[in-house]
């Protein structure tokens, strides 16, 4: 089985374009989507999305979220207040999210580590090295300052667009 993950921490907004987002917050973004910027109606993208993200290869969830805490977790307060104030500015029901995508049999994912065996033990097929992470107090104090939610999505197979 091929693994393919991500992670990344966003803030969407109807109103308030990805550049406000930026300068209101001095934190540059890794990537940003306009609204309505493929289709005006109805508005495709929905919403501006601002969002730093961690696709490094190799890695587990538990750290790519480690890599986006820790790129953000100096400025949570401050993304906070921000949220608080997206949130009575816009109609938009996720304005704060820390999302972690997986697709299973991904045709970019990473194989399968089989290492040979060791002092007569053998590892078996099914036990890929990136199944299975937690979220640690430090994420969860993040999620909490910054009025984030916690959004998991995992698919079956072949190439799946991004929502957002």
């Amino acid at each position: 089985m091929r693994v393919h993950q991500y992670v990344y921490f966003a803030l969407a907004s109807t109103r308030m374009p990805a550049a406000e987002i930026t300068t209101r917050l001095g934190i540059e973004p890794d990537e940003v989507t306009t609204r309505g910027s493929r289709r005006a109606e109805p508005p495709r993208p929905a919403a501006h999305r601002w969002r730093v993200v961690c696709r490094e290869p190799g890695r587990t969830v538990d750290e790519q979220l480690r890599r986006v805490v820790d790129r953000l977790d100096e400025h949570a307060d401050r993304i906070g207040e921000l949220v608080t104030e997206l949130r009575t500015l816009d109609d938009w029901p996720s304005v704060s999210t820390l999302q972690v995508v997986r697709i299973f049999d991904h045709p970019d994912g990473e194989e399968e580590e089989v290492p040979p065996p060791i002092g007569g033990l053998t590892k078996l097929a099914g036990q890929h090295q990136l199944l299975g992470w937690h979220v640690d107090a430090r994420t969860v104090d993040f999620l909490r300052a910054t009025r984030a939610e916690l959004d998991v999505d995992e698919y079956a197979g072949g190439r799946v667009e991004d929502r957002g």
